[in-house]
Order: structure tokens, then sequence, then C-alpha cells
């Protein structure tokens, strides 16, 4: 890249594009075609703040990096009036705080990386994310890109694996299975055949990592897997991810394909007599296939069920052959690993839990997106430093890591390390890098039943506890939601979840459990309230909560009659105050949210029933 041109970063990743990234490229291109600017537009992964796409970052020479963010495409002309040709940055578009002074210059203007939500994160895995053009292998090649591979082909099997013991990498899709181990144990498997396996298969609801890794910087992805392929005298590798990422999926293709071309991919690498393929193999969406007995099934074209183990994959996997089967994010630490050496990669983070992870930080956080932190950091800097805490000053109420299989932590863990040790005491798994922020109202005993639906509905089948044991879980959960428990169901829950814990085949039945045992550990005065009181103390469980309105704030506007999709609201008009009929009141909250008078309130169903008794 020529560093003298002025350059302008555009997030093109799904975030980005979600947000409108497409219309501010095109706007931006506009712009430079109109007034013949000597502009270089990167178009590049996810940034990492995805609460402020469209993200777009300008650079000109000899100045620091600005970041503007919920930028329009109305925004763009203005920036490049204002900031590309005047030298005078935004003000009103800028991230981060500014100065009061309305002078301000660029030493004052806190670039992406001093922001809040950067500050703590330790960016290596991703650090190229947001600074390359991922369909672009050039640019990944300036970046040190595939050093790491031409180094460990002068190297020896054995002396890969051993900096990748030494590193003590732990596998990040969530098992934390040493990957040196891991690797030592298929090399040392005896066979002419060996395959290496990518599980790209992602699907915890709110995690998007490896989706922004592949989609931001594929070839790292691709570097380890070959890096992996030698180690363990694997000519054949497959990325085996979910068809729901498209995006992903094309950038994978190119840069599979630029990747060939350059001679890092295919027969003879690089002059070394090192043959590697690799395919793209696309899931149909079904959670299981994480499991990795299970993906391999899929690739082989049975239906996606796991099998016991042993023997295991590494001595009897694809199609019989040994394999290696490790995620996303553990592959793109590989080429790191290589280049600075195990021990130095080692450094960084705990006793037993080495280097970064990156986690997709989502729910009631002022900040989401992607980051990547050091192994260690507590839970605590994670929501209120790099999060900058809950939005709409709410209060905190929990946390769940680990995706469905894992667990919700409350007040009591916020300063629990983010490692794996200290998460599985806590109750919950570290696994792929799920963590989803919940306020005040967010209902405890709801969520693990929202949890609790999605593994009912992607367990296989297979097995007896986890395919009736988790559709008993989930009729419990549902019951006391709608008011209906019982006290014994609090003791049949616990019995039910322990039992499908300790007999489940896979691992996605042996931690289906955690959010309810999580939850009954650190929530369990939710349950009883459900139970005991019939009230749901977040005022959230549709049939415990009933919505009313109070007449002295009504101003008769009819916005709540307008979105009342149950017709259950009279009045609110010329001048007569709205009152909601309970028969036919679904408890959706389209009025409650609706209103700006404050006139509509929600309440224990329990309670209005004796209001109405004592009015009567």
């Amino acid at each position: 890249m020529n560093k003298e041109k002025i350059k302008v970063f555009i997030g093109m990743a799904t975030c980005g594009r979600a947000a409108g990234a497409q219309a501010v490229l095109d706007a931006a291109k506009y712009e430079i075609a109109q007034k013949q600017l000597a502009i270089e537009i990167i178009e590049t992964g996810c940034i990492g703040m995805c609460s402020k796409e469209v993200l777009l970052d300008v650079v000109l020479p000899g100045k620091s990096r600005v970041t503007y963010g919920n930028v329009t495409p109305q925004d763009v002309p203005v920036i490049f009036s204002e900031h590309i040709e005047k030298g005078l940055p935004v003000k009103k578009l800028i991230v981060g705080q500014l100065p009061v002074d309305s002078k301000i210059n660029y030493e004052q203007i806190a670039c992406y990386g001093s922001l809040p939500f950067m500050a703590k994160q330790k960016r290596q895995i991703i650090k190229r994310c947001g600074e390359i053009n991922p369909e672009k292998i050039d640019d990944y090649l300036a970046f040190a890109g595939y050093k790491a591979l031409s180094k460990v082909l002068k190297m020896s099997p054995e002396a890969i694996i051993k900096e990748i013991e030494d590193s003590q990498l732990r596998g990040r899709g969530g098992g934390g299975f040493l990957t040196g181990l891991k690797w030592s144990i298929c090399a040392s498997a005896q066979s002419e055949i060996k395959y290496m396996i990518c599980n790209a298969d992602e699907g915890d609801p709110g995690a998007f990592m490896d989706r922004s890794l592949l989609e931001s910087d594929p070839h790292s992805v691709i570097e380890g897997i070959i890096i992996g392929c030698f180690a363990i005298g694997a000519a054949e590798g497959y990325i085996y991810i979910r068809s729901e990422y498209p995006l992903a999926v094309e950038r994978l293709k190119i840069a599979i394909k630029q990747a060939e071309e350059r001679g890092f991919l295919g027969k003879n690498i690089l002059g070394s007599g090192f043959n590697c393929n690799l395919k793209i193999k696309k899931g149909s969406g079904a959670f299981v296939c994480g499991e990795e007995t299970a993906l391999m099934a899929s690739i082989e074209g049975r239906r996606g069920m796991p099998r016991p183990r042993p023997p295991f994959p590494a001595e009897v996997g694809l199609w019989g052959k040994p394999t290696n089967i490790n995620n996303v994010e553990t592959f793109a630490n590989v080429p790191l690993i290589i280049l600075e050496g195990g021990k130095t990669y080692a450094q960084t983070g705990t006793l037993k839990s080495k280097g970064t992870k990156i986690f997709a930080l989502t729910g009631k956080v002022n900040n989401t997106g992607m980051i990547e932190v050091p192994m260690g950091i507590t839970i605590r800097e994670i929501v209120f430093d790099i999060g900058q805490g809950i939005a709409d000053n709410k209060k905190f109420k929990a946390v769940q890591i680990g995706g469905p299989s894992g667990g919700c932590l409350g007040h009591t863990n916020l300063d629990t390390p983010i490692d794996y040790d200290s998460l599985t005491q806590a109750g919950a798994i570290m696994g792929s890098g799920g963590c989803v922020v919940m306020d005040e109202d967010t209902c405890m005993v709801d969520i693990a039943r929202y949890f609790m639906d999605f593994i009912q509905n992607e367990s296989c089948g297979k097995c007896v506890p986890c395919r009736i044991g988790s559709k008993r879980m989930l009729e419990i959960l549902t019951r006391i939601c709608q008011g209906d428990g019982r006290e014994k169901d609090l003791v049949l829950l616990e019995e039910l979840a322990n039992n499908v814990k300790a007999l489940s085949l896979c691992g996605l039945g042996k931690t289906s459990a955690n959010p309810i045992l999580s939850t009954l550990r650190y929530f369990k005065d939710e349950y009883i309230a459900h139970i005991k009181e019939k009230r749901c103390p977040a005022k959230a469980c549709k049939k415990l909560i009933q919505y009313r309105v109070v007449a002295l704030n009504c101003k008769t506007c009819s916005l709540c009659v307008k979105v009342c999709s149950s017709n259950a609201i009279e009045g609110g008009a010329k001048g007569v105050a709205a009152f909601i009929l309970d028969g036919k009141c679904v408890s959706c909250g389209a009025c409650f949210e609706k209103c700006p008078h404050n006139a509509i309130v929600v309440t224990d169903a329990n309670d209005f029933l004796r209001d109405k008794e004592t009015q009567l």
C-alpha cells in the first residue's frame, strides 16, 4: 500500500453491510470520482465496534487515524469536504469522547486504538481485522502473511508440534483440550492418509467470532490449517462452515484460490515437496454438527449425529482415517505462535489458560462487538470497561458465557477471571466465545427456558437422556414461566439436569443443563417468586404481568391504540384516557414501548387482579 495516499477504511463485514455499508461505500466512490481525489479505499472486514457501524476511518498523511461511527451516505460528502479536503475532522460523527472546546486538533482526538472499547483488549489474532482488505492476498502478505508457513516448511513436524506444545494453546472451540497434545496424537497415528478439519460451524445464539474472523482475515485461518496439515502429515483439509455465512464462504473461496495461485496451497508448496489441498464443506445449520463426530458424519454425507468415543478422531476419524479437528480461532493462533515462539506466546494469560480469547460481546451493553482480550481479564472489565456498562442506565443482572451450553453468572461473579478453570468452577464454560450481557429487565427463569428450547430443538435425538431429558426440562421451565410451577419442580429440575449432564452421549447433551444449573445456583430467588408468589420479578413473563394505563398521565394521543394488534385498548383519543381490556391483552408490550408519556405501566398480574377486587 502507498503510505502517502489518503486512506479511507470502510467496514464491509456482515455487521457493516447490515447497517448500510454498501451505500456508504458507493457514496465514497462517487465523491472520489466527482472530485478526482487520490484516495485509497480499503474495504475491510469487521473493524470491531459493531454498535457503531457503519464505521469509516480516515487517515491523512502524517496524521492520526480518525474513526467515524454510525455513518450514513448523507454524512460522506461532509466527511470528504471538511476532513479530507480541508483537514478539519467532523466532530459530531467522531467515535469517542472529545474536548468541550469546539476547536479540536488531531492530538485531542482519541483514535480508534485508544478508545475505551479498545484500551483493555490485546488484539493479536484480530489485529489485521479492520486494517486489510480480506479479498486481497497482498494486504495479508504486507502484514507478515504466510511467513509462518515459509518458516515451518524448513522445520520438522516434531519441532512444529513442540512450539504448539510450548505455547500451551488450548482449543478455542469450547473443549479447551491442549492443541499441541491433540496434534501429537494424530501425528503419531500410523496411516498414509490423514485429514485436518477446521470447525467453522458456529451456532451459538449471539455468537459471531468465527464468522467475523473468516470475513475479515481468512488467510490467517488458512495458513494455520496448512501448518497443521504439515505437522500431522495430512495432505487434505476441510473447512466445515455454516451455509448461513455466505459472505464468509465467498471470502474463503477467494482466499483459497489466491493461496493456490501464489503457491501456498496445492502441489509442491513453495518448492518444499509438500502437497496440501483445502475444501469447503457447507453445513445445513444443525447445531449438533459442532460436535466433532457429528461434523465428520456430515462431511461423509451422513446425518450429523455423534457417536461414542473412543475411538477418538485422532485414531479413527473422517472415512476411518486419523483426523485432527480444531476451530477457526485455534488455527488463527498458529501462525502467531510459529513466528514469535511458543514460550513467548505463553507469557500472555494465566497459569493454565494461555494467550488471548476472542468474544462476541452482545446484549444490554453500550458497546457491542468483536473483542480480543488476554486470558485472565475479569467479567467486570469486559462489561464495564470494554462494553462501557449497561445500556439505558439499567442495572447489570447477569452474563451468559459459553453459548446455550454455557452458564449465567451474576453480580457475585463479576470479578471472576476469564479462563477455562475459573469459568468451570463458577458454573459456566468458555465455549467458543459468546458473551451475552443481561440487565434488570431480564427474567433468568425465562432465559433458562429460552436456551433449553434451543437445545431441545437442536438435539439430534440419538440418546435418551438428551432427547427426553431436554424435553422434560423445557416443559417444567415453561410451566414455571406461565405461573403454574410447583415447589417440587425445583427438586425435579435439578435432578433431571444432573442426570442429563452425566448420561448424555455427546458434549451438547452433557452441557445442555448448564443454563438451568447456573440460574438455580445464582438466581434461585427468581424461581421461588415464580412458583410461590406467582410473579416475575423482572416483569418479563407474559402470563404473570398485566399492562395498565395511568389515566392522569394519558395525553390521549392514541399511539398505543394504533400499535395494539389485539384491539385490546379503548379510548385514547378526543380527551378520553386509554383503557386496556385485560381479557383481550396478550401482554406483547407494544403499547408500553410506544407510549412517550409514561402513561402505561407494567405490574404483576396478581396485583392487578387484587386491585380490581378492591375496587369492586
